[in-house]
C-alpha cells in the first residue's frame, strides 16, 4: 500500500497553537489531535452551539487554555491573540450553516468576513505568529453545477449568504496576504483551506445530513431527506484536518512557497448523492432503519459540487486515507459506542490513532 505523509509530532511538540472555533465540531477534533501531537493549544471561541457538544463531552476546556470570545469583537480578538502569542494559528471560527445564513445573513457576514479580518489584523500585530491556516469552505466557488471538480483557480462566488461570505473571506485573505503578511520580517505564511462536507462522530449541528440522520436513527425515527439527488464531496473529518496540519508545517518551513489556497476533498468516486449516503447509514445502523424523501424548502441549495485536491496531493503529499464507505462506518461506530457509554474523548483519540496508521483509501 502507498505510504502517505502524516503530521509530524516532532514538529508540533511544544509549538504554541491558537485554534479559533475550538468549541465546534471540527475545532474540537483538531484540538484533540494537536494535544496528542504535543502542541500547547489555546482555543478562542463562543460557547458550544449545540447540546450535547463534542467540546463538552471531551472536556476540551480542561485540556487546553480555553477563552470565550466572539470573533466579531475586534478589540477582544486583538487582546487575546497577543496574550496567547501563538506560533501557528488555525482559524475555524465561523457561522457554518447555509440555512441559518438565510435567516441571519448580516450576522453570518459579520462573523465570516469581519471576524476573519479581525483575526488577521491581530496576527499582524503579534510578532510570534509564523503560519496561519484560514479554513473556509468548498462552497466559496461560483457553483455552475459542473460535472467536473473545481480547482483553486476557479472563480469565487456563492448563491446563498453563507457561500458568498466564504468567497469574500477568501478574497480578503488573499488581499491581506499580498498587502501585509508576505512583507513582514520574518514573513507570515497565510493560506486558506477549502474542504468539502465533513462527517464523523460528535457532530450535532442542525440542518446537516449526518447529524440529522444520527439523531433520527438513535430515536428510532425514519430519516427524512429534502434533496436525495444532491451530490457533495463527503469525507471523514480527520481527512481535511490532516491536510490543515500538513499545510501549517509547510507554511512554517517555506511561507512563500505554500501561502495560497488549497482544496482538500475525497477521491472522485466518493462524491456521492445524498440518497447513497443515507442508504449506507441506515444499513450500518441496522434495526430496520430506513429513510424517505420529504418536501424541500424554497431555499436554494447546491445540487452538485466537487473539488479537485490535486495540488494538495502533489505538493503536500496529502491523500484521503478513508473511502466514503469507511468514513460512514467509522462515524456510525462512534455514535453507537458513545451511546453504549464509551467516553467521547477516548473514541476520538482512538480513531485519530487508527487514522494515523492507515494507508490510502482503506
Amino acid at each position: 500500500m502507498e505510504e502517505l505523509v502524516m503530521p509530524a509530532s516532532a514538529f508540533w511538540h511544544g509549538k504554541r497553537v491558537l485554534v479559533t472555533g475550538h468549541t465546534g465540531f471540527k475545532g474540537a477534533w483538531l484540538s484533540l489531535w494537536l494535544e496528542r501531537l504535543g502542541a500547547r493549544v489555546t482555543g478562542l471561541a463562543l460557547p458550544p452551539a449545540t447540546e450535547p457538544s463534542l467540546f463538552a463531552l471531551c472536556e476540551i476546556g480542561r485540556r487546553l487554555e480555553s477563552v470565550s470570545c466572539d470573533i466579531r469583537d475586534r478589540a477582544a480578538v486583538a487582546r487575546l491573540v497577543s496574550a496567547a502569542a501563538p506560533d501557528i494559528v488555525f482559524h475555524l471560527a465561523a457561522q457554518a450553516l447555509v440555512r441559518l445564513s438565510y435567516r441571519e445573513p448580516v450576522a453570518t457576514w459579520e462573523t465570516n468576513v469581519m471576524g476573519t479580518l479581525h483575526l488577521l489584523e491581530a496576527v499582524r500585530a503579534t510578532p510570534s505568529v509564523r503560519a496561519v491556516v484560514n479554513v473556509t469552505s468548498d462552497k466559496c466557488y461560483e457553483n455552475r453545477e459542473w460535472p467536473w471538480p473545481y480547482r483553486e483557480t476557479e472563480a469565487l462566488g456563492g448563491h446563498d449568504p453563507y457561500s458568498a461570505s466564504k468567497a469574500a473571506a477568501e478574497i480578503a485573505t488573499a488581499a491581506w496576504r499580498r498587502s501585509f503578511l508576505a512583507e513582514t520580517k520574518p514573513a507570515v505564511g497565510l493560506a486558506s483551506a477549502r474542504a468539502g462536507n465533513v462527517i464523523g462522530g460528535g457532530d450535532w449541528a442542525p440542518d446537516r445530513l449526518v447529524p440529522d440522520c444520527m439523531q433520527a436513527l438513535a430515536a428510532g425515527r425514519v430519516i427524512e431527506i429534502r434533496h436525495p439527488h444532491a451530490v457533495r464531496p463527503w469525507q471523514h473529518v480527520l481527512e481535511p484536518l490532516s491536510g490543515y496540519l500538513l499545510l501549517a508545517e509547510r507554511l512554517w518551513q517555506n511561507p512563500a512557497g505554500f501561502a495560497d489556497a488549497w482544496n482538500f476533498g475525497p477521491a472522485d468516486d466518493d462524491a456521492r448523492p445524498v440518497s447513497w449516503v443515507v442508504t449506507q447509514l441506515a444499513r450500518l445502523w441496522g434495526d430496520g432503519a430506513g429513510w424517505r424523501t420529504v418536501g424541500g424548502s424554497d431555499l436554494h441549495e447546491a445540487g452538485y459540487l466537487r473539488v479537485d485536491a490535486s495540488k494538495a496531493r502533489t505538493a503536500l503529499g496529502w491523500r484521503p486515507r478513508l473511502s466514503l464507505a469507511g468514513a460512514l462506518e467509522w462515524t456510525v461506530r462512534w455514535y453507537r459506542e458513545w451511546q453504549a457509554g464509551q467516553p467521547a474523548a477516548m473514541l476520538c483519540l482512538s480513531q485519530i490513532s487508527d487514522y494515523e496508521r492507515l494507508t490510502a483509501n482503506d
